[in-house]
């Protein structure tokens, strides 16, 4: 069992939509977060989960997290006492063209629409991959674009200069 995730993160600034195969509405809220450890709670479609995320390392690529399926009416129920501040957004997945990866593209809403990332989950921090053409600046380890940062302080309250 790996309880390690690396993960990069880029800003999109194309239209992916023509390579997407699916997508997927997701609301998420926080039932504590703080020093870079996070329990979160997602509902995804008509499943539910909860997961653990530790601090990241240095480079923000690498952290630990667990996860565990619920059942949805678990995930409803522990939405109720999340911290303020639900992140929603729509995923849409995109197959990387070496056929390995796929990209995960959120685009979010409500307080953070405007905001579009993708991140793409990789074996180890050495593994290649190709950014397609609709993937912007890298934005991995920038706390700012962490969903459990802009639970507290949503991408509307960011001035231009910090977007």
């Amino acid at each position: 069992m790996n309880f390690s995730e690396i993960e990069r993160k880029f800003l999109v600034i194309g239209d992916f939509r023509p390579f997407a195969t699916s997508s997927t509405h997701i609301a998420q809220g926080y039932i504590a977060s703080g020093n870079g450890r996070t329990v979160r709670v997602r509902i995804r479609g008509d499943k539910g989960y909860l997961t653990i995320k530790g601090p990241g390392d240095k480079t923000g690529l690498a952290r630990f997290e667990w996860e565990k399926e619920i059942s949805l009416a678990e995930a409803e129920a522990l939405m109720k006492i999340c911290e303020p501040g639900i992140i929603e957004k729509t995923r849409w997945l995109v197959p990387a063209a070496d056929g390995k990866h796929t990209w995960e593209v959120d685009v979010f809403e409500g307080d953070n629409a405007g905001l579009i990332m993708a991140e793409i989950e990789l074996e180890s921090e050495s593994d290649q991959f190709e950014k397609p053409s609709f993937i912007g600046p890298e934005v991995t380890g920038d706390r700012r674009f962490y969903n459990s940062h802009m639970r507290r302080y949503p991408y509307k309250l960011w001035g231009e200069e910090n977007k």
